[in-house]
């Protein structure tokens, strides 16, 4: 199964624990792409709409694109009496607007599933002359003053084999000045980055469901999955109930040149 259709199979586990983006993060965006009612974006990737509510907010026109058809309907039922809010189901590759036409493309913790070549020149043909590109993330990491993490890390170890193995995390540093040189490759002006952080506290449960909503951990092998998730529980138990996720959210700005 193509890992970006597991996001699709469980809309209410997804809307309930993955993490919202902060106010400032919001605030910087409607800055810098001077959002009002007059405007219309475009958003990449709309999941359960966690990223959609701050930018109707201002007024702006929001036209999102979704691949999953259940997290489609759902988004769409949730926002059944905004006016300003339509969904898509559809693949971005696919996706149809006239060119030089939007005043916001963006994107929250989606982007990356599309290759460079075939993203930033069909986003950069859509928006208007000066209009803008916003893409962000947000990358949970371990609590530095937490030391039950160790032991998470022991525990993957130990169920490693079979299990989907992530790449080395790039440094901070390096990942931000690729995200903006890549923007500049392809053609766009005035890039920004904003980093934000922020913490979140779980129970062992809450934890377990907020794992379960990241392809990589509901794609492995059911017995090792649930081998894997009592040992988790349980050692979440020992440390008083309680395991505590550090966010990092980075917010890449950009225009397209007037000209």
């Amino acid at each position: 199964m193509d890992l970006r259709m597991r996001f699709d199979e469980d809309t209410t586990n997804y809307d309930r624990w993955r993490p919202r983006y902060c106010p400032q993060l919001f605030a910087d965006l409607a800055r810098y792409a001077s959002l009002d009612t007059r405007s219309h974006a475009v958003e990449i990737g709309v999941g359960t709409g966690q990223a959609t509510e701050p930018i109707l907010a201002t007024g702006c026109r929001v036209t999102a694109i979704e691949l999953g058809g259940k997290l489609a309907s759902y988004v769409a039922a949730k926002y059944r009496g905004q006016p300003l809010f339509e969904v898509r189901n559809v693949a971005f590759e696919a996706f149809e607007c006239p060119q030089d036409s939007i005043d916001l493309v963006y994107s929250a913790t989606a982007f990356h599933w599309i290759p460079d070549e075939i993203g930033y020149p069909a986003v950069f043909r859509m928006l208007r002359p000066g209009g803008t590109v916003a893409l962000f993330w947000n990358r949970p990491g371990p609590s530095k003053v937490q030391e039950l993490h160790a032991k998470v890390q022991e525990l993957y170890a130990k169920y490693a084999e079979g299990f989907t193995r992530a790449s080395e995390p790039e440094e901070d540093d390096v990942r931000y000045r690729r995200i903006q040189s890549t923007l500049a490759r392809f053609g766009f002006i005035e890039t920004e980055c904003h980093v934000y952080q922020a913490e979140r506290a779980f129970r062992a449960e809450e934890y377990l469901a907020l794992l379960n909503t990241y392809s990589d951990h509901r794609s492995r092998p059911p017995e090792q999955k649930a081998a894997f998730e009592a040992e988790l529980r349980d050692l979440i138990l020992e440390y008083g109930d309680c395991i505590r996720i550090h966010d990092t959210m980075d917010l890449h700005l950009a225009r397209k040149p007037l000209s």
